[in-house]
């Protein structure tokens, strides 16, 4: 099974789909899925996976995860051959300069490039201290003249560009390391569990969204939440470690600690009854996890616990290192845990269950 998951992991972040481009990225998740399965996709991408043997007469749960990445978009092109870019999502400008990307263009694939950064010779001291500015970076494809970019190359403004990373596990220690973990880790984690109920007969129906557009307001999650009107949710996202940058005893999101389960974030404060209830079926499952109160950030669930009369909403968050950058740790047995743990809280919902909460 663990070839299949990796595989599965491997594709879904070698995949490039930036908010607004996630067709790629949905496209994979389906070929991982099981026959057994319902799968359609919308007009804006987002993907909806649900078990066969939904009836619409019981409580509806959903289970969300994000399918975009942050990367880039070309704005301009200069007249000696400089790519002008902005943001898409939410990029520091120290963790940009100096690294590979990709530029999707309409006729030619993919072009690379590197983000430009001034070498110290040409620096002043001012520009030596200075962090950073996005505003003031291009991309360099190794181009002469704005003719050669557009005319050799076929770069228009509008491309998406991606981080250009590659998939790698390092099997002494369980590692996988990539980009875009936030979120295709939390991707993966929906497929593996949906595959598994499959197999499975809950007491509810159970859908998945595989929702567009979070990196930039969340925007996918509104249309889905809309579509499946759940009665509760359960959101898997990609959430930032900060096991190198605290104690052990601040730490409440470290590799190989378990999947974290957030009770406040900048997007919701979560239900404390659905939590207190996911987090006894944790404990009573031996699933190690950790507990996190987050002073920012947000995820889906933070549209989807506002839609209709109100969703009870947890997050199940796989730890990822330097989220929001080029690359990204995580760990597999992490991964493990989380489908593992809302699978056994899937399996033990019904309407009494729900009506409690």
């Amino acid at each position: 099974m663990i070839e299949n998951r990796l595989e599965l992991i491997r594709d879904l972040t070698n995949a490039n789909g930036i908010s607004g481009f996630e067709g790629e990225v949905v496209e994979i998740a389906g070929k991982y899925l099981s026959e057994s399965l319902d799968f359609r996709v919308d007009s804006m991408k987002n993907a909806f996976i649900s078990l066969k043997g939904n009836t619409g007469e019981r409580p509806a749960v959903m289970v969300d995860a994000h399918s975009d990445e942050i990367g880039f978009m070309v704005q301009s092109i200069t007249a000696n051959g400089l790519i002008k870019f902005i943001a898409i999502g939410g990029w520091h400008g120290s963790n940009v300069p100096a690294h590979a990307v990709r530029i999707r263009t309409s006729k030619n694939g993919y072009v690379r490039g590197i983000t430009t950064s001034k070498p110290p010779h040409f620096m002043s001291e001012a520009e030596k201290k200075a962090a950073p500015d996005i505003d003031n970076l291009f991309i360099d494809i190794g181009a002469v003249s704005r003719e050669e970019v557009v005319d050799v190359f076929g770069i228009e403004v509008a491309n998406p560009i991606v981080p250009d990373v590659d998939f790698i596990y390092n099997e002494k220690n369980g590692i996988m390391r990539a980009k875009a973990l936030d979120n295709r880790i939390g991707c993966a984690c929906e497929v593996a569990l949906m595959n598994e109920l499959s197999n499975e007969t809950p007491a509810v129906d159970v859908t998945g969204a595989i929702s567009t557009q979070e990196e930039v307001g969340l925007r996918g999650a509104e249309v889905t939440s809309n579509v499946i009107k759940p009665d509760v949710a359960i959101v898997f996202e990609g959430t930032p470690a900060d096991d190198v940058y605290t104690d052990k005893y601040a730490c409440q999101a470290g590799l190989k600690k378990g999947p974290q389960f957030r009770h406040r974030d900048g997007s919701m404060i979560i239900h404390p009854g659905f939590l207190a209830f996911a987090r006894n079926v944790a404990a009573e499952s031996g699933i190690p996890f950790q507990d996190a109160v987050r002073a920012g950030g947000g995820t889906d669930g933070g549209k989807i616990h506002l839609a209709h009369m109100g969703v009870p909403t947890i997050v199940i968050g796989v730890p990822v290192r330097y989220i929001h950058s080029h690359y990204g740790y995580c760990a597999y047995e992490d991964f493990e845990n989380s489908v593992k743990l809302a699978k056994a809280i899937v399996l033990r919902l019904d309407r009494d269950v729900i009506a409690s909460l």
